[in-house]
């Protein structure tokens, strides 16, 4: 059974225009045209714009054969797992008549401080777990591959003694002393995702404000590339005949020229 709930706030988009959810479409990038699902395909881009499709015979091909058994390859000690490695839990529960070796594999695992190693199958991809007991049952958390993981390696971190970096003795004592002064049980009930809590405040108070995103009419309008030249040019002109009436108006009045008399 999953042993996580997800508690993320969900969000939707909206039309700002009218308040109506967005909706996503299959479209062809070189048509332009919505794609009924009956005409998709998987396929893998081996290179740039090179594609090799697999049909569902081929994915059911390297699928592993499903089946409900968690397959415990290997026992390590509990704290030989880097914590990267653990990704998603999963709480094991036992079937009919199945209590027995339940217990017996739980209580063996505490007592030994083991961890089994286990090979599982959900849906149809095979993962990697680890089985190790929590309180009265047993848990399953999945692991990640090696290969999923970043070598640190690849990053520029200290890796030399803490002398090297003029760290003191003293420096040591007294970080040891403020650890030790914060240190305390570890109780998960005490630490709230904040950020949801907040969020989930500023949400009730626009309801009880009626700040709803009510349904509205919103005129429709054609898709279109083309360029209104007229309203362009209208604009343009309105520009420029008040430049012209600017310069008028601060130009100093003068007196108009009188004409000579014809000989």
């Amino acid at each position: 059974m999953p042993g996580e709930r997800r508690t993320d706030l969900s969000f939707r988009m909206l039309d700002s225009r009218n308040n109506k959810p967005v909706r996503y479409e299959r479209v062809n990038s070189d048509t332009g045209e919505e794609v009924p699902w009956k005409d998709i395909v998987k396929a893998y881009e081996y290179d740039k714009n090179s594609y090799v499709v697999l049909d569902e015979n081929d994915i059911k091909a390297a699928a592993p054969e499903s089946h409900e058994a968690v397959e415990i390859e290997a026992f390590v000690d509990a704290d030989s797992i880097l914590p990267s490695f653990y990704e998603k839990p999963y709480v094991l529960v036992p079937g009919k008549k199945a209590e027995k070796g339940y217990v017996l594999l739980r209580e063996t695992l505490a007592k030994t401080g083991k961890v089994g190693i286990a090979r599982v199958v959900i849906r149809t991809r095979e993962y990697l777990a680890a089985v190790m007991p929590q309180d009265h049952a047993l848990i399953m958390i999945l692991l990640r591959y090696p290969q999923e993981l970043v070598d640190v390696g690849d990053f520029n971190i200290p890796s030399k003694n803490a002398a090297e970096y003029r760290v003191t003795p003293k420096e040591l004592e007294m970080a040891t002393q403020l650890i030790d002064s914060m240190s305390g049980d570890w109780k998960p009930e005490e630490y709230l995702d904040e950020y949801r809590k907040a969020l989930e405040k500023v949400i009730e108070e626009k309801i009880e404000k009626g700040d709803q995103a009510a349904p509205k009419a919103v005129r429709r309008s054609k898709p279109t590339n083309v360029i209104d030249l007229v309203s362009v040019l209208q604009e343009s002109l309105q520009q420029s005949k008040g430049k012209v009436a600017g310069k008028k108006k601060a130009a100093p009045n003068r007196k108009p020229a009188k004409r000579k008399k014809a000989a």
